[in-house]
């Protein structure tokens, strides 16, 4: 018997020392990894004070005052502006947390590995796992002092795919998306086309909920890539089609608006309004500087050159940034 638990604690050691050497990341600077000028543009009612050279068609206020009864009473100046409200891993392994600096967590062999499939020479599949963390930026750096218009609380992982069975299944799936029986014939999918162009332009069509522009539909929410291009494709499709998902389930928010309530807190939105998101790569490769950050369903032939790389460069992390509208006092 000893001689048998020996031998278990050491397959048990040995499984995962190698599942730990498979998952690769690097912790998020928040200075050097953080493109901080997708930060604009930054308005006051409907003009912008700082521009920036990201496509932005979300609207604004034509008013640059406002009045909120809740959560305090106040007057104050309407102000939109971008802020970091997530991190994501996109991992082929179970538990491997890219953005933590791939740290792997032990939570047994019965979750099943992501993998890439060529089924034949026109069909290529892939399935990863996602993770979620809360991760507003804005607030722990005190770059904006208004606390009620910015995303407030500690970093934490808000989601683990690898817990959820509609990720893994499309038929569990279905319970929560029912719509995408309508979405799934070639007419709706030829609409994408014109998501596909005004995403990767001006930013992408919100009446288009169902299209993720450039890397194809949102439906079905789970980890499956039906038509796999490469890496950094079917991640960004994944971090898009994940923050669809959180806002299904009620986890996600809504925060912008031209008047009203709207301004003065965030409110449901089951269908997400793509407009109001855009995301920049945090692993392996940080895309900083200008231009670091694109619309969700842009293209993603204009920066993905050398972003995936084998063995330490093929399990991406992503920084998810939200356009806010406020009643700033």
């Amino acid at each position: 018997m000893r001689a048998f638990l020996c031998l278990m604690f050491s397959i048990f050691y040995f499984s995962s020392a190698i599942a730990g050497s498979l998952c690769q990341g690097s912790f998020v600077n928040p200075i050097t990894d953080v493109c901080w000028s997708c930060l604009f543009p930054i308005t006051i009612g409907s003009v912008a004070i700082f521009k920036g050279n990201t496509a932005d068609n979300s609207s604004n206020p034509s008013s640059p005052v406002c009045y909120c009864q809740t959560p305090l009473p106040r007057v104050g100046v309407t102000t939109g502006f971008w802020e970091p409200i997530a991190l994501v891993d996109v991992t082929r392994l179970p538990f491997c947390m890219v953005n933590l600096g791939g740290l792997q967590l032990n939570m047994g062999s019965s979750f099943g590995i992501g993998a890439q499939e060529t089924a034949n020479s026109s069909q290529n599949n892939s399935f990863y796992h996602v993770h979620w963390y809360h991760f507003p930026l804005l607030f722990w750096l005190k770059l904006i002092t208004d606390g009620l218009c910015l995303e407030t609380g500690d970093m934490d992982i808000a989601y683990l795919t690898e817990l959820d069975p509609t990720w893994r299944d499309e038929e569990w799936g279905f319970i929560l998306n029912p719509e995408a029986i309508l979405f799934g014939n070639p007419i709706a999918q030829a609409a994408c086309a014109a998501d596909s162009l005004a995403a990767s332009t001006y930013g992408p069509l919100d009446l288009l909920f169902w299209c993720a522009g450039s890397q194809g539909s949102m439906y079905p929410l789970t980890g499956t890539v039906q038509e796999h291009v490469g890496g950094a494709q079917a991640s960004t499709l994944l971090t898009e089609r994940m923050a669809y998902k959180m806002h299904r389930e009620g986890l996600l928010w809504d925060s912008i608006g031209v008047d009203g309530p709207a301004l003065c807190q965030t409110y449901p939105s089951p269908i997400i309004p793509k407009s109001r998101y855009r995301y920049q790569m945090t692993n392996p490769v940080p895309t900083t500087g200008s231009g670091g950050c694109h619309p969700f369903g842009a293209t993603t032939i204009t920066w993905e050159a050398a972003h995936e790389y084998p063995f330490k460069g093929e399990d991406f992390g992503y920084l998810v940034w939200r356009k806010r509208n406020c009643c700033a006092a």
